[in-house]
């Protein structure tokens, strides 16, 4: 089972703007969409650091090829079939 995806922007200013309203986590969570967890975390951080921004970066192992590469094999491929790497 894979990471979700970070909530947007808007949606971590969402629970800020409804925990500050005095919003339950519960109702929060439902507003928004996102588990209890996420809510909490994300409240307790902007308590923290007055900053909801997700340092996450690119996860996963880099790309072999380049976006140019892959161009370059596509087309060769198309050109013919029976092409060999070299």
């Amino acid at each position: 089972m894979g990471k979700a995806a970070d909530l947007s922007e808007f949606d971590r200013g969402k629970i800020v703007m409804a925990r500050r309203l005095r919003t339950s986590i519960n109702e929060t969570a439902q507003l928004v969409g996102c588990a209890l967890s996420a809510v909490v975390s994300i409240h307790a951080k902007w308590i923290n650091d007055s900053d909801t921004s997700s340092r996450r970066q690119g996860v996963g192992r880099p790309r072999v090829i380049k976006e140019k590469g892959r161009r370059r094999l596509s087309r060769l491929v198309k050109q013919n079939r029976r092409q060999t790497v070299a």
